[in-house]
This record gives structure tokens, sequence and C-alpha cells, in this order.
């Protein structure tokens, strides 16, 4: 089970945080523990999830797991761009 699925390309930022929210919220009211398990996997720092989570936060829940989530997606989408290898030669099928 992934935490968001069929996500089109060509989506915007502002798009894609909305699908973000809808899901988080949904997930922090029926499934949290759930939730925390894909903070984890996403490697998302926990102290920052400690941080939204806490009730000196001036922001929602639901907005800064979403708000981290999106930042998380986004390195992740450059370190893949940065690190980029090229097929090994051979190996193509």
């Amino acid at each position: 089970m992934e935490l968001i699925k069929n996500i089109p390309d060509d989506l915007s930022e502002r798009d894609f945080l909305m699908i973000i929210k809808t899901r988080v919220s949904n997930m922090l009211e029926k499934e949290p523990e759930l939730l925390m398990s894909y903070l984890y996997r996403l490697d998302i720092i926990e102290e920052k999830i400690k941080a939204v989570l806490s009730k000196d936060s001036i922001i929602s829940p639901v907005d800064g797991l979403s708000q981290l989530i999106l930042e998380r997606q986004k390195e992740r989408v450059a370190t893949k761009k940065k690190y980029k290898q090229s097929p090994i030669e051979g190996w193509e099928w």
C-alpha cells in the first residue's frame, strides 16, 4: 500500500499538496499508526514530525505533515536527478 497512488505527472505543486493533505487528514483520523509508518519509510526526520505535532506548533498537524511529505518528495526527486546513472552496458533487455 502506498501513501498516495495514481498521481498525474503534470499536476501542479499546489494541487499535489492538496491531494497529500486529503490523504494525511484521512489517515490521521483513521489510521495514525500507518501514517507514522509511512513517514518513517519516507525518511522524514523525527524531530520535524514531533515539531508539527506539538501543541506549540503554529500550523495544524495535517498542514505540517503534508508540507513535510511534499518537501521530502521534492528532495528525493532532486537526489535521483543528481545521481542518475546510465544503464550498465550489456544489461539492456
